[in-house]
């Protein structure tokens, strides 16, 4: 509905009431600020309308018509125009809606914060949607609107900020506080106490302007990709590091597995018998450490000694030889003695004994002792 006019035993009367274009609109001023005696005003059941002049709240007009005459409503009497005949009023009349706004949007960074577990930093972020409504018109028009030309809800961006800011920091605090792993906190398992604490800390700010925020919508808090991954690699190493009791047996399992992808290595690099015979010799080696492994776990109570040892050199049943461990002249990485690295493909026959490329023995001479083909 529109604004319109008409004419009533000579007397200039309106129709005043919120066009239909600002029906969406928290605050919609009215246009004119001469108001003919015994105008129709029509406010909306789900808001208020506020005469104001000078700068004052003057009274307030709730859902309904109302015929506008000093007659029935007595605070217009302070608004009337002497100077026409007393047929006009000056004032400023705001539209304000009271119903709740919804799907309002919020987001932004939130920032670093250092995981309780791992003590490593993490980029959080936060975005959602939260609710609004004017519980005391007035004081929103008086001390956040102001008196200006106003439609629309240009002022709510203000109270993104607000939002956005608290729960900036009332996340950090309760991850601080309470000790809570990030990664936890990014699951959502703490999405409703972290919403609890944030809309009792908006209120602070927010209700003197007579607004409220009943609550949050859609509500989610994120990490940074990066620091995601690295974090999830750190939790990932600390559940084998449990598994394998203890950092010992971590590293035990470490070196059983770089064993048998060392003895991958050697099949791709050496090719033939030997080749495959090496694969075999890598792989016995890394299934024999890690049985030594699950054997100290599966007898806790032995001698500490004992267990600590490291694991003796493994003659496996395939080839005979001994596990030799050299440094690679390419790479500087320790790897089993070989023809190629089994790390970055080097050659390191010089730097360890020789096998015979057909039963995989090590050669001190210029024939296999084991099967009698030339060294290599």
């Amino acid at each position: 509905m529109g604004i319109f006019s008409f004419v009533k035993d000579g007397v200039k009367e309106l129709a005043i009431a919120r066009p239909d274009a600002n029906k969406a609109d928290i605050i919609y001023k009215h246009p004119d600020k001469t108001i003919p005696m015994k105008s129709q005003l029509t406010v909306d059941s789900d808001e208020l309308a506020l005469f104001f002049r000078d700068g004052k709240f003057m009274g307030q007009f709730a859902a309904g018509r109302h015929t506008l005459d000093t007659g029935n409503i007595p605070f217009l009497g302070q608004l009337v125009d002497k100077f026409t005949g007393g047929n006009v009023f000056l004032a400023e009349i705001f539209f304000v809606n009271t119903r709740e706004m919804t799907n309002l949007k919020f987001g932004g960074q939130i920032g670093k914060i250092r995981d309780s577990q791992s003590g490593l930093l993490a980029n959080l972020m936060v975005h959602g949607t939260f609710s609004l409504r004017v519980t005391d018109p007035p004081k929103l028009v008086i001390g956040m609107v102001g008196m200006q030309k106003s439609e629309g809800n240009g002022f709510l961006q203000w109270f993104r900020q607000q939002v956005l800011k608290t729960i900036k920091d009332d996340i950090a605090e309760l991850c601080v506080k309470k000790k809570w792993p990030l990664t936890d906190v990014t699951s959502g398992a703490y999405t409703e106490e972290i919403e609890t604490e944030a809309l009792d800390g908006v209120r602070k700010h927010v209700e003197s302007y007579g607004i409220e925020i009943p609550r949050f919508g859609d509500f989610h808090i994120a990490m940074g990709e990066k620091d995601e991954e690295h974090l999830n690699k750190f939790y990932e190493k600390a559940s084998y590091i449990n598994m394998a009791g203890g950092l010992q047996g971590y590293q035990q399992m470490a070196q059983a597995d770089m064993m048998i992808s060392a003895g991958e290595g050697m099949a791709k690099g050496g090719g033939g018998g030997g080749g495959a015979a090496l694969q075999g010799a890598g792989l016995g080696m890394g299934f024999a450490m890690a049985g030594q492994m699950a054997n100290t776990f599966q007898n806790p109570g032995g001698h500490p000694q004992q267990q600590q040892q490291a694991p003796a050199p493994v003659n496996t049943p395939q080839t005979g030889m001994n596990a030799n461990m050299v440094t690679c002249s390419g790479c500087k990485v320790s790897v089993p003695a070989g023809k190629f690295c089994a790390e970055c493909g080097t050659s390191i026959e010089a730097a360890g004994p020789k096998f015979c490329s057909n039963c995989g023995q090590a050669v001190d001479g210029k024939f296999c002792s084991g099967c009698g083909t030339s060294a290599p």
